[in-house]
């Protein structure tokens, strides 16, 4: 704590993050398995970016964007997950206040850009399916390039609105956060004012970065069911819905905890299951991304293969050389 000059108050200067138990045994179960969690997402992450930029058929725009994703996905975890394996080790838990804001700003724009992420990739499916034979020209690099850019430039713009009203606010009492890294609500539950307002430039923020993707991106899906519902070719209609699945299923996977956490009343607000979904869609689907598209996808497994098969092939060339 910080004693104001002339004052009787005093002020956090540094947070304790409580994590998810206090017993140094779970910690060290915990600790070995949010260990391997972390390794096979940033692993699997890692491979899929890899691939795509060794293998000269995966420069388009489809891959393109997924390689944008992987790389946030990279940045997604290792913004907390690092730091919560240090203090599942450490008897000390805390955070000083300028890394928790670092934090709280840093994993805010990787998921708000994400979010938006998913706009660009939804309306990449639309493009590919409804004008096929002007894909390449609507979606030149120079468009793709901007739309990239634009997207990471909303994503810290607006966490900076977020981060700013959360940090700003006086914390001079408790400084126990019962999460495993400086979520907003989670940091906002200890000011020692009331945080109504706040909370309602939250809402509307929340609206503009999750509610408008989603509904963007459930638009772009109806222009595509009405474009493959046109396709007479069965074959051809299940390879157009084969393209898609893949971002259906990623885009599930971080909307469903991401709407709850962020969308939901205060008063169902509870720390220990907040912890839980957060988990889901700081980690897991981080995880779960580079599986999805590599399990659904013969381009990327053709890729893998390709690659596989040059180094069994230049390993054997040195061997007999």
């Amino acid at each position: 704590m910080l004693m104001l000059p002339g004052q009787n108050q005093t002020w956090v200067s540094e947070f304790i993050l409580l994590g998810f138990s206090s017993d140094p045994t779970n910690n060290r179960i915990l600790f070995t398995a949010f260990l391997l969690l972390y390794l096979s997402s940033v692993l699997g992450n890692g491979l899929i970016v890899t691939l795509i930029c060794l293998d000269t058929r995966l420069h388009t725009p489809m891959y393109f964007f997924l390689c944008i994703l992987s790389l946030m996905d990279m940045g997604y975890v290792t913004t907390t997950m690092p730091q919560m394996l240090v203090h599942l080790l450490s008897h000390s838990q805390t955070i000083s206040f300028v890394g928790c804001w670092l934090q709280m700003y840093v994993f805010g724009a990787l998921g708000i850009s994400e979010c938006i992420l998913f706009v660009v990739m939804a309306y990449d499916r639309y493009v590919a399916i409804c004008y096929p034979l002007r894909y390449t020209i609507i979606l030149s690099w120079d468009l793709c390039t901007r739309l990239a850019a634009g997207t990471l430039t909303c994503g810290f713009l607006a966490s900076l609105i977020h981060t700013f009203h959360t940090m700003r606010l006086p914390y001079c009492g408790p400084n126990k956060v019962n999460h495993y890294f400086c979520e907003g609500p989670s940091v906002r539950s200890l000011a020692c004012m009331d945080t109504h307002l706040i909370e309602m430039v939250d809402l509307v923020l929340s609206v503009f970065v999750v509610i408008a993707p989603l509904s963007l991106i459930v638009a772009s899906y109806i222009h595509i069911a009405l474009a493959i519902h046109k396709i007479k070719s069965i074959q051809g209609r299940c390879k157009a819905l084969s393209t898609c699945a893949s971002h259906l299923t990623v885009v599930t996977l971080f909307y469903a905890p991401a709407t709850y956490i962020y969308m939901r009343p205060n008063s169902n607000y509870s720390p220990e299951r907040d912890k839980q979904v957060s988990l889901f869609y700081n980690v897991f689907t981080a995880l779960l991304n580079p599986v999805v598209y590599s399990l659904r996808n013969k381009d990327i497994k053709g890729a893998f293969l390709k690659v596989m098969g040059h180094g069994r092939k230049d390993w054997y060339t040195k061997s007999q050389g």
